[in-house]
């Protein structure tokens, strides 16, 4: 058994037979409908989220999980055995789950390292799973924060969304540079790089989505992609069909998943993000 345990939120986009696979400890965020707390674990059936997200009288409010449950699940991982945890995170510019980790790990008074994986959905779960197969396979701590050092520099996440309505009013349109607020109904692709999101293209109509993907194509050159992940908010249908057009360059299936309620709260319905680690 492994040493070293890797440690995540729930703003990770991911099977749940890898995190059994892997040992993969996910300690949830929560969120606020209407006045009712959940917690995001309990919110994975498909669909259930965006039904009570519609239904509700104003946007949910999430929030990190509280710095007691981090303490707590970093006791319980050391009583299990572990001699170090890696914690990777969402990127503290949409959310301060990082910081709360490493106060976490302060109280209960276990070696950890907290990483900013400066992603979140997919493209953390990239960083997450090669670090925990290293982890597992008996690498060192070197080992395992080289690793995902390495996925994080190669790794590129896309965002389309085909409202802003979630972002303004949930005040996240400030980190949304190159967009004018006040277009609403305007489809946008972003990029989430250096902890932002950056405007890749925004339009009207569908067309925007489909404009993006040859761009996007056009732009893999000779690099060879390791995998490549969609996740979506609402119906799978645009989803599937980017998977259709992507495949031809990638070797492995291409993993389709609803994204959770961290994101779904932000994004809005009828997105997607398309998330990339080049070899």
């Amino acid at each position: 058994m492994s040493k070293i345990k890797i440690l995540t939120d729930s703003s990770v986009t991911i099977e749940p037979e890898l995190v059994e696979a892997l040992d993969i400890t996910v300690v949830p965020l929560s969120v606020m409908i209407d006045g009712t707390l959940y917690s995001d674990a309990d919110l994975k059936e498909e669909g259930k989220f965006l039904n009570l997200m519609k239904a509700s009288k104003s946007l949910p409010k999430t929030s990190q999980p509280p710095v007691g449950l981090f303490a707590e699940t970093y006791e319980r991982l050391m009583a299990e055995g572990a001699e170090h945890v890696v914690a990777i995170h969402i990127t503290h510019s949409l959310s301060g789950t990082v910081e709360a980790s490493r106060q976490g790990s302060n109280i209960a008074g276990v070696p950890a390292t907290i990483i900013d994986s400066t992603f979140t959905d997919q493209s953390m779960k990239f960083q997450v799973v090669e670090a925990a197969k290293v982890a597992q396979a008996g690498g060192s701590l070197e080992d395992v924060l080289a690793k995902i050092e390495e996925v994080r520099q190669k790794s590129e996440l896309f965002i389309g969304v085909s409202t802003l309505e979630n972002l303004v009013k949930g005040g996240r349109i400030g980190r949304v540079t190159g967009v004018i607020s006040s277009l609403l109904n305007i489809r946008v692709v972003m990029e989430l790089k250096n902890q932002e999101l950056q405007t890749v293209l925004k339009g009207r109509g569908s067309k925007t989505f489909m404009k993006w993907l040859d761009s996007f194509i056009a732009n893999i050159g000779d690099r060879k992609i390791a995998e490549l992940g969609i996740s979506y908010a609402g119906k799978n249908s645009l989803a599937l069909t980017l998977k259709e057009k992507l495949q031809p360059y990638v070797s492995q299936d291409i993993a389709v998943l609803e994204t959770g309620s961290i994101i779904q709260t932000h994004t809005g319905e009828d997105a997607f993000a398309v998330m990339v680690r080049y070899e």
